[in-house]
């Protein structure tokens, strides 16, 4: 009976500690699993936060483009809408000074290579100032500027071109003037004179510009925790 006892206390003892070791395990695995889904939801946490302020900045981009959009819209709407263009001109008309403010602008410096239009424009400059045109000289380098693309912040490039007129001192002269007064923006290089005061022969190298448009993009952000990415878009003036 003593042996018995003693057996029962055993077998008591032992599963006492199999339980605390069961329990044991439990806790642990309880506190290891806490430690690391705490630690995942801080990173989960900080990532979402990161999100919300990119997704905020891009709602915040958006609105302010959407007002600069109105802004501008009513801006151009009251630019081509005067009485009188910028150069004295009627906005309606079809004189060499008439068309809206808009056209006028383009005019002055279109945003592609266009030689024939540029050839047309001094011609009809010259026309105006009784010489006689003898020759309308320049490169049409429309293949070579091809990629001349939008940017977002384009420049400005040279159209150069030769002319050559006679006529008298006066008209000649005129012909300097205008190409000064021209709306489109004319630098005046060489200018070669002979003859007499009454048929003067004049040959001008000079150039002109054209600036390829303004490019507005779509940017993309993208913000990243660990192996989870997320992309915000927002339209971005630049």
């Amino acid at each position: 009976m003593a042996q018995t006892g003693k057996s029962i206390k055993r077998n008591l003892i032992s599963k006492a500690n199999t339980t605390i070791v069961i329990v044991t395990a439990g806790a642990c695995f309880v506190v290891v699993f806490s430690l690391i889904a705490s630690i995942t939801l801080v990173g989960q946490f900080k990532y979402q936060n990161k999100v919300i302020s990119a997704k905020r900045e891009a709602r915040d981009t958006v609105k302010k483009d959407i007002e600069a959009a109105k802004q501008l819209t009513s801006s151009y709407q009251a630019f081509t809408s005067t009485s009188q263009n910028v150069l004295g001109g009627d906005p309606n008309g079809t004189g060499s000074q008439d068309g809206d403010n808009a056209k006028i602008i383009l005019d002055a410096l279109p945003a592609k290579y266009d030689f024939p239009a540029m050839a047309t424009s001094l011609e009809k400059i010259l026309s105006n100032q009784s010489v006689t045109i003898r020759s309308i000289a320049g490169t049409d380098d429309v293949l070579n500027t091809a990629n001349a693309s939008t940017s977002a912040s384009p420049q400005a490039i040279a159209m150069p071109f030769k002319i050559s007129v006679t006529g008298n001192y006066d008209s000649v002269h005129n012909v300097l003037k205008a190409l000064e007064s021209s709306i489109r923006p004319m630098d005046i290089q060489i200018v070669s004179l002979s003859g007499s005061q009454a048929e003067i022969s004049m040959e001008v190298t000079a150039q002109t510009y054209y600036q390829p448009g303004k490019d507005l993009k779509i940017s993309t952000k993208i913000v990243q925790s660990g192996k989870t990415t997320t992309k915000t878009t927002a339209k971005v003036a630049q």
